[in-house]
């Protein structure tokens, strides 16, 4: 009689392999599902693309500020104003739905990883903030004249990849605490002001100064200040401090989220 031993490094790496297949599947059904929802993919877009078009390059053509162009200063700024969106809206208003209609549940009951349903979500936010990244790289530079290196638009692209998740934080704890049809108007309550406040409209210096102090505590105006830090633009405190701010925001949100969830199971 023969037996068979498999090696415990082995189906142990073929675990992984599994759960890595699972995990791109599950990220690209989800980015897809985005994509062809139009409500979404069109005004999470549309959005900042609008907002620069007419801000950034129609009212501020060729100005400076402090020595600064509007133009590139706002493509910094409507960047993480498109990244703020589409992880707000496309994991709080979505998660928030699915909540509601009981996907959740069919997830856990499936024997797919826990984690790469809310990965594969963060990963459809990331996308779609590079998309919007993209467009407005493109717009600035060839309808606003704005000088992009490929070292700066590099940076950009990955400060994006990653600026996304403390706002994917944030979005899961609004899914878990609002009903889904108070949802989209939370988000938009969240997520306008929280914008405004940070100088991701216009030009942080022009908010009045009590403003200005207050944007101190935003994690729009910590994300915003890296975002300009990629083109080389100094800004108020280290980037240090910046990260700081955005992993000190992300925790406190994944607490919430944590403590929302379970008083969700005790209530189920």
């Amino acid at each position: 009689m023969t037996t068979t031993f498999i090696p415990v490094p082995a189906a142990h790496s073929m675990g992984l392999v599994r759960n890595l297949r699972i995990f791109l599947t599950e990220a690209r059904y989800e980015f897809v599902r985005l994509l062809r929802t139009r409500g979404f993919s069109m005004s999470v877009v549309g959005f900042p693309v609008v907002f620069y078009i007419f801000f950034g390059i129609i009212m501020n053509r060729g100005q400076m500020i402090h020595g600064v162009s509007v133009a590139k200063y706002m493509l910094a700024t409507y960047a993480v104003f498109g990244m703020v969106g589409a992880a707000l809206f496309g994991i709080g208003v979505g998660l928030s739905g699915e909540l509601s209609a009981g996907w959740l549940e069919l997830k856990r009951a499936s024997p797919m990883p826990p984690l790469a349903y809310l990965l594969a979500k963060c990963c459809g936010a990331i996308g779609f903030g590079v998309i919007i990244v993209c467009l407005l790289t493109l717009l600035g530079v060839t309808v606003g004249h704005v000088s992009v290196t490929v070292t700066e638009f590099g940076r950009l692209i990955g400060l994006t990849m990653v600026g996304v998740i403390p706002f994917a934080c944030l979005g899961m704890a609004l899914a878990l605490i609002v009903p889904f049809n108070s949802a989209p108007g939370f988000a938009n309550m969240i997520y306008l002001p929280m914008s405004f406040c940070g100088g991701l409209w216009i030009p942080i210096m022009m908010l009045p100064h009590v403003m200005q102090k207050f944007a101190l505590v935003l994690p729009t105006y910590h994300l915003a200040q890296l975002a300009l830090g990629t083109f080389g633009y100094a800004s108020s405190g280290s980037t240090a401090s910046h990260w700081f701010g955005l992993l000190g925001f992300s925790m406190v949100m994944l607490g919430i989220a944590s403590l929302a969830f379970r008083k969700l199971e005790q209530n189920s």
